[in-house]
Parts: structure tokens; C-alpha cells; sequence
């Protein structure tokens, strides 16, 4: 059996798209899954998802990490979906569509690579030491840093996701320098990745929020924020007490088209 496949990427977050409107894949197998974003003996990536029908939106999102698992939220993934489902000619330049975390409102540009994406409002920002903790669809770890570009974000972020306080749900880890720009420059450890991401949209979102509350900005805010895949916004309001209105903006481009032998 073949399965057609495609390839998108967010800021070099990478995932697998299928088209599974008619249900002919039964995507709830871990090893399956695993097997498909394994990057020597399968496809690739950061993650794969599955658009479906869902009645009373546009679609619906089904994601799994890398290690087969299903996911929480993932933001440069909803972007890229939204992107493929303009292809598919599903959606023209606006979108509402169900994802894990609940309905999601997105812009797409004109040309299908620009993708504005409505996150979940966020009340809770919590603190564990000198670190913000949040959960912006997925929950994160923010921690301001200096030196980001040569710091071992692989072994320190794995070890905070596995510490006592976050092995059993495991956490996402951020760590962001504020850049030249007025923004921030993220790297982050992803759990479900295990591993260093090129982008996570969840995460800049995150760093966005709390370096919003780590500096009293309130009121409409723009953070920009630059990852090793290249460049994101984050615009929102911020209340005081909730963050509301908040859109994660960046590209959201198809790489390649194929077919992959599943026997």
C-alpha cells in the first residue's frame, strides 16, 4: 500500500500532512507514526497531522508528535495545516477549524504562505524560580538566558522537562535573550520531539506572554520573536490579569509531495 504524503514547514518546525477527509487512515498507532517521522527509515519530521471533517467547522486537525503519541496544541503545525487545507482548496483565506485544544480562527495570505493563527487565551502564568510557566495550548517552561546561541539547550532542557516537578507530563522548555530588534531570540526542547526544534510555536508564543508579564507591558503588544528557523510575531492584548486576542504569525510553506510504501 502507498500513502500520499506531504511535507510542510513553519520556521523549519517540520511536519507530515495527510489528507484523511475520507478516513482511510487509522492513524491511532504509535509505532505507525513513529515509523512515518522517523528521518532515516521513514518521511521526516517534527510531527505529523491529519486533516478531517468535522461538522460545524472548516476542518479538523488531528496531530501526533514524533514518538507516535497524540499531541497537545501545536502552533506552527495549525499553521501549516491551515496552509494545506488552501490548498486543498478546503478553505479560501480565512478559516475556523477544530484542533485539541479547541476551535481556532486563522488568516492566510492571498499567495498561502503567510498564516495568522488564533491561540487559546491564556489567565495563568505561574513561576517556578527565577522561570515563567504557562500553557499556551501546550504547557511551557520560559527562562531568560544570556550566551543562547552557544548554550546546550539539548541537555539542559531535557534535563528541566525530566526533572521531579515535570517527568510525568512532561514540560516544554524555552530559553529566549532579548534580541537587537525589541524582541527575543527562543531555542527550545520539545517534548513528544525530545529533542531541539528549529521552531515551536506554542513556546514563542509562551516567551511571548511572560516576557510581556516580566516587563508590566500591557495593552496591545507585538513581539517579534527570531528562532533558528527564521522569524515569527506574536501580537496580543494583554489585561493584567489574562492575555486575550492573541495571534502567532509566520510562514507556512509546502516543501515536497510524495508517496511512502507502507509495506
Amino acid at each position: 500500500m502507498k500513502l500520499h504524503f506531504y511535507k510542510y514547514q513553519g520556521a523549519g518546525n517540520d511536519f507530515i500532512m495527510i489528507d484523511n477527509r475520507e478516513n482511510r487512515i487509522n492513524h491511532q498507532n504509535p509505532a505507525f507514526i513513529a515509523g512515518l517521522c522517523d528521518r532515516r527509515f521513514g518521511i521526516g519530521g517534527d510531527g505529523i497531522m491529519f486533516l478531517e471533517n468535522e461538522p460545524g467547522y472548516d476542518f479538523k486537525m488531528v496531530y501526533y508528535n514524533a514518538d507516535g503519541q497524540p499531541s497537545s496544541m501545536c502552533g506552527n503545525g495549525g499553521r501549516c495545516i491551515v496552509a494545506f487545507a488552501k490548498y486543498l482548496k478546503v478553505i479560501g483565506t480565512e478559516t475556523h477549524f477544530l484542533a485539541v485544544d479547541g476551535p481556532h480562527y486563522a488568516k492566510i495570505s492571498e499567495g498561502g504562505d503567510w498564516v495568522s493563527l488564533q491561540m487559546i487565551d491564556v489567565e495563568d502564568v505561574s513561576r517556578d524560580s527565577e522561570a515563567y510557566v504557562l500553557n499556551t495550548g501546550s504547557p511551557h517552561y520560559v527562562q531568560l538566558t544570556t550566551c543562547l546561541k552557544d548554550k546546550d539547550v539539548y541537555h539542559e532542557g531535557y534535563a528541566i522537562r525530566n526533572n521531579t516537578t515535570y517527568a510525568e507530563k512532561g514540560i516544554n522548555v524555552n530559553f529566549v535573550e532579548p534580541a537587537d530588534n525589541g524582541g527575543y531570540f527562543v531555542r527550545t526542547f520539545e517534548r513528544g520531539v525530545e529533542d531541539e526544534t528549529y521552531a515551536c510555536g506554542t513556546g514563542v508564543t509562551a516567551v511571548a506572554l511572560a516576557m510581556a508579564k516580566h516587563n508590566g507591558q500591557t495593552g496591545d503588544v507585538t513581539t517579534p520573536i527570531k528562532v533558528l528557523g527564521g522569524d515569527l510575531n506574536i501580537r496580543f492584548n494583554n489585561h493584567g490579569d489574562r492575555f486575550t486576542d492573541i495571534f502567532l504569525e509566520g510562514p507556512a510553506k509546502q516543501v515536497f509531495e510524495g508517496e511512502i510504501n507502507l509495506d
